[in-house]
């Protein structure tokens, strides 16, 4: 890999689901545990893989609407307590690490990056995907939406999670695969990545990324050409 030492002191944000780890499988397989047991008809993974990143409330709210219902306010409280505990016994059944994700965080690391989680999960849902996917030790720090002033696509998200990794908002980048993201880069006037592969109803090529990628072997080259140089790296020191 191409020499990654103007990372150092750089906080790298990254997205969970869709970004980090292919987790679809295990969380469209939760949503349609919870329908079938509604007597609601299964979805299949290539229709609900882009409900995901908004929260579990939110996918259970979109696997309703894609079989033409909504949910009761009243129902909700009960429907999001099944998913959780039924996902939290599965939440690595299926899900794994995108191609090259581990190589590219540990390069990162070396180079003396600080690595964080932003994600809209659940701060210990995601933890225990970490752990269950060894790649806990990557992270300086991992910050859901229930551990932040405001989910993203607020600024406060973003900015929440870097600083918990000991970085700056102005030495950062965000790295994702969806809107929330990039409101939440933008709204923090940070530099944006996002990749192709992600879950996203919206195609990610027209939330206007900074840098589009197809792999996460360009990530680490990517974050090079958005960072600015640290002070001790001025003038080529």
């Amino acid at each position: 890999m191409s020499d990654l030492s103007a990372l150092r002191g750089a906080t790298l944000a990254f997205d969970l689901d869709g970004t980090l780890v292919d987790s679809a499988p295990d969380l469209v397989g939760t949503l349609n545990v919870i329908l079938r047991e509604e007597g609601i008809a299964p979805l299949p993974l290539v229709e609900a893989r882009d409900f995901i990143g908004h929260g579990a409330r939110r996918l259970i709210e979109r696997g309703f609407a894609a079989q033409g219902l909504a949910v009761a306010p009243e129902a909700m409280p009960g429907l999001f307590e099944r998913f959780i505990a039924h996902y939290n016994a599965h939440i690595a059944d299926e899900t794994r690490p995108f191609p090259g994700a581990l190589e590219a965080l540990e390069a990162m690391k070396s180079a003396g990056a600080r690595l964080c989680v932003c994600t809209n999960k659940l701060t210990g849902l995601s933890n225990n995907v970490l752990r269950a996917l060894d790649m806990a030790h990557l992270f300086d720090a991992v910050v859901g939406a229930d551990a932040a002033p405001a989910a993203k696509p607020d600024a406060r998200h973003l900015i929440a999670a870097v600083e918990a990794a000991g970085g700056r908002i102005d030495r950062a980048v965000m790295i994702g695969d969806a809107a929330t993201d990039a409101g939440a880069a933008r709204a923090a006037g940070a530099p944006l990545v996002l990749v192709s592969f992600g879950y996203t109803e919206i195609p990610a090529a027209d939330l206007a990324p900074d840098v589009l990628v197809d792999s996460f072997a360009e990530i680490p080259l990517a974050c090079l050409r958005l960072l600015p140089p640290c002070p001790g790296q001025a003038g080529g020191l």
